[in-house]
C-alpha cells in the first residue's frame, strides 16, 4: 500500500469516527430547516418582525435624502420606540429571540429617525432665523 492510500483511509476513519461522535448534533425537529434549535414559530416570528421593523425605514431614508423634516412627525417614531422597549422586555420574559431581535433593531431605526428629525429641525430653525434677521435688517435700513 502506498502512503497516499494509507493517509486517505486514515482520514476517512477519523472522519467517520468524528461523525459517529456527533450524534447529539442531529436535528430532532425536522420541520426546522434553518437551524436545529430554531423552531417553525420562531421562523414565522422573524418574518413577521421583518415587516414591522422596517416599516419606518422609508420615512427615515426620505428624510435623509431631502435633508429636511418636511412631512415628518417624530412623535410616531418616539412612541413606537418606547413601546418597542416594552416588547424587548416582554421578549426577554418569554425568551423569544424574534421578539427581542426585531424590536432591538426597530428601536435603533426609530431612534435614528427622531435624531435625524431633531438634527434637520435645528438646521431649519437656524436657517429661518438667519433669513428673518436679514429681512429685518433690509426693512429697517434707510
Amino acid at each position: 500500500m502506498t502512503a497516499v492510500k494509507i493517509a486517505t483511509r486514515g482520514l476517512l476513519f477519523l472522519g467517520l469516527f468524528a461523525l459517529c461522535a456527533c450524534a447529539d448534533l442531529v436535528p430532532r425537529d425536522t420541520a426546522s430547516l434553518l437551524k436545529p434549535t430554531l423552531y417553525r414559530s420562531e421562523i414565522v416570528g422573524f418574518l413577521a418582525g421583518l415587516g414591522t421593523t422596517f416599516a419606518a425605514v422609508p420615512d427615515l431614508l426620505a428624510m435623509l435624502r431631502r435633508r429636511s423634516t418636511a412631512g415628518m412627525n417624530p412623535r410616531m417614531a418616539a412612541i413606537m420606540c418606547v413601546f418597542q422597549v416594552l416588547w424587548i422586555y416582554y421578549g426577554l420574559l418569554i425568551a423569544s429571540r424574534p421578539v427581542i431581535a426585531w424590536n432591538l433593531l426597530a428601536v435603533c431605526i426609530n431612534f435614528f429617525s427622531v435624531a435625524a428629525f431633531r438634527h434637520f429641525r435645528r438646521q431649519e430653525q437656524a436657517q429661518d432665523a438667519t433669513v428673518t434677521a436679514r429681512e429685518l435688517r433690509r426693512t429697517s435700513a434707510p
